[in-house]
């Protein structure tokens, strides 16, 4: 069974930094690909990122400059690096695996920017 479990939220001001992490468990690690989502209140899920088992990564235009993906295959875990934070940034931050057919999604940390 797939877990995974980010960690790294909270309050931040805006301008400043935070980086998120994801670690991923009963999963083939090295070879899914891992995306990061967001949820702001009222709003649909929009996808923020992602790192495929090669290292590629694509960022969302919201994003690009600012946050910076990354993984350690070893730690099983995926990081958000996000800096230049926005209050539209504020959201519920989800981590989800791809690996074959298998889709699966962390419970999500909140990320709150004030202004």
């Amino acid at each position: 069974q797939v877990q995974l479990v980010e960690s790294g939220g909270g309050l931040v001001q805006a301008g400043g930094s935070r980086r998120l992490s994801c670690v991923a468990s009963g999963i083939i690690f090295v070879g899914a690909t891992m995306d990061w989502y967001r949820q702001a209140p009222g709003k649909q899920r929009e996808f923020v990122a992602t790192i495929t088992a090669r290292d590629n990564t694509v960022y969302a235009d919201s994003v690009k400059g600012r946050f910076t993906i990354s993984r350690d295959n070893i730690k099983n875990t995926v990081y958000l690096q996000m800096n230049s934070l926005k209050p539209e940034d504020t959201a519920v931050y989800y981590c989800a695996a791809r690996l074959g057919g298998m889709h699966s999604w962390g419970k999500g940390t909140l990320v709150t920017v004030s202004s």
